[in-house]
């Protein structure tokens, strides 16, 4: 026997589902096998996300905008819409930034729906996350300080390794992950001003918070990079502490 208050409480929408199903029996079988599918549904959403295929992550959204539109799930179907939509406009950064809204939101759900169907709850509903949302770009040219960054931000972030400005740029056209960048200034080929001109001219340091890496008595050269919008500046040497302090100022987008 089921219990119809745990989807009411959690703002399911049981009367339009019924609407349109006829009966309970129906709507928990059904139920049922939305759930068989889901896992399968969510990688390969995932997939899609990660491969920038926008055109097959429009149709699985639409998918699971009208299944939860017959379920009555309809903040998830309400947020599955805008995924739609945004996807179908190839907004491949709007999806990247909101994809963990959508998954929690169908997560919340699936929790709902498991304890309404008496079925045991897995300590993981879906798992959408096994690669890293959220990248940090380090441009520079030491392989002490690339190993330093991936030590101290591994954990949380894909530390991604550009060794002079010319790789920074590839980067930075290419990967639509790049939650903020560390810049050093002083590099062979490509140095970081350019890569400083190269972001102001395309007007990406709002999508790409930046700081400085520099060493220390470099004031000079710190305020050549006065007019750029910079996040901040991170003496050489710095500490865990100092990486860590910086790094939260960009994802955070504080000046």
């Amino acid at each position: 026997m089921y219990d119809v208050n745990i989807l009411l409480k959690a703002g399911v929408n049981v009367k339009n589902s019924l609407e349109l199903f006829g009966d309970m029996e129906t709507y928990n079988d059904t139920l049922k096998s939305f759930l068989e599918d889901i896992d399968e549904m969510v990688s390969n959403l995932t997939k899609y996300k990660e491969i920038a295929d926008m055109a097959n992550y429009a149709i699985l959204v639409h998918s699971l905008k009208s299944d939860s539109k017959y379920f009555g799930f309809d903040t998830l179907a309400e947020i599955s819409y805008k995924h739609e939509l945004e996807s179908k406009a190839n907004n491949i950064y709007y999806i990247y930034d909101n994809f963990s809204v959508l998954m929690d939101e169908l997560n919340r759900i699936l929790l709902v729906v498991r304890n309404y169907l008496n079925y045991d709850i897995p300590e993981v509903l879906v798992s959408f996350n096994e690669s890293k949302d959220k990248s940090i770009l380090v441009v520079d040219d030491s392989k002490v300080i690339e190993n330093f960054m991936k030590k101290i931000l591994g954990n949380d972030y894909e530390v991604i390794v550009a060794n002079d400005g010319k790789e920074a740029i590839k980067e930075i056209g290419e990967n639509t992950k790049i939650e903020g960048m560390l810049l050093d200034l002083n590099m062979p080929n490509v140095n970081g001003f350019e890569v400083l001109k190269y972001m102001e001219e395309n007007n990406l340091f709002s999508r790409i918070p930046t700081a400085i890496i520099t060493g220390v008595g470099s004031d000079e050269i710190v305020n050549q990079v006065n007019d750029y919008p910079i996040i901040g500046i991170l003496r050489k040497p710095f500490n865990e502490k100092d990486v860590k302090d910086i790094v939260d100022k960009i994802v955070n987008q504080e000046s």
